[in-house]
């Protein structure tokens, strides 16, 4: 008789997915610098009767790489020309599309995740707008949620902002600002080895109120720097809702060849 394997058996056992991504739809708030998403249907039933009486229905989808729930890839973001790893940023978009760390080396994820709910730690529903989040709330949040971030690991990190998601112009917060990462508190996630990194928030970073996206520095210290993927617009309401602060983290980014990101639907496994 075959051995089982362990991952199968833990399945067999009963786990629970809990969302962490935002549904697609046409008019969600999204960043100025992408074009934003649409979906329409292109063909409706009746539009074509088959002679048995069947018809079909289908869609056309208009979206950047960099809207909703989406991680982005290594070739996103340059500093000085240059891309992770020293790669020349022009002559890796020769073409219109990147010859280096395109989307379709995105890797899936299968990954311990950890949350750390700075919105917690601070004992509100919601960071202030512009709120910079450095490596002493980084430090105490994992204190306080009894998790330590690790080689390879995913580390989420919730500001609570998510909640303003229905109300576009509050969520983008181009007058009050946006709470998020600094760089020293970039500087110390890039410092536990983590593989992936995201946040609850159109930028991942701290938005300085009325600066919008004019300098994006952590960007540069994760992805050009320490080649640690970010994710954006991530929903951790019920994850933090249900106390859950470790669990398997799942990702399969769409391998977009030449791509600076992907859509994503993020998903964490945790025991019933």
């Amino acid at each position: 008789m075959t051995a089982r394997d362990p991952l199968v058996e833990l399945v067999r056992g009963g786990v629970r997915l809990v969302e962490l991504g935002r549904p697609f739809r046409t008019g969600m708030p999204c960043s100025p610098n992408h074009p934003g998403f649409r979906m329409t249907l292109a063909r409706r039933h009746g539009d074509l009767v088959r002679p048995d009486g069947g018809s079909a229905a289908n869609e056309i989808i208009v979206t950047g790489g960099h809207v909703g729930t989406h991680i982005d890839a290594l070739s996103h973001v340059s500093q000085d020309g240059k891309l992770h790893g020293g790669v020349d940023a022009m002559d890796a978009q020769r073409g219109g599309a990147f010859s280096a760390h395109g989307a379709e080396h995105l890797p899936g994820l299968l990954r311990r995740g950890v949350l750390l709910d700075i919105a917690r730690l601070h004992d509100t529903d919601t960071l202030p707008g512009g709120y910079e989040i450095g490596a002493d709330d980084l430090e105490r949040a994992a204190t306080q949620a009894g998790v330590r971030p690790e080689t390879g690991d995913v580390v989420l990190v919730r500001t609570g902002w998510a909640r303003l998601f229905d109300d576009g112009p509050a969520y983008l917060g181009a007058e009050s600002g946006v709470p998020g990462i600094g760089v020293a508190g970039a500087r110390w996630l890039a410092a536990q080895d983590i593989t992936a990194t995201g946040a609850d928030t159109t930028a991942y970073e701290r938005l300085a109120p009325g600066a919008g996206h004019s300098v994006l520095p952590v960007h540069r210290v994760l992805l050009v720097e320490s080649g640690i993927y970010i994710m954006e617009h991530l929903d951790l309401e019920d994850l933090a809702a249900a106390g859950i602060s470790e669990f398997v983290f799942l990702l399969a980014p769409l391998r977009i060849v030449g791509g600076t990101g992907s859509p994503v639907r993020p998903l964490a496994a945790v025991t019933r």
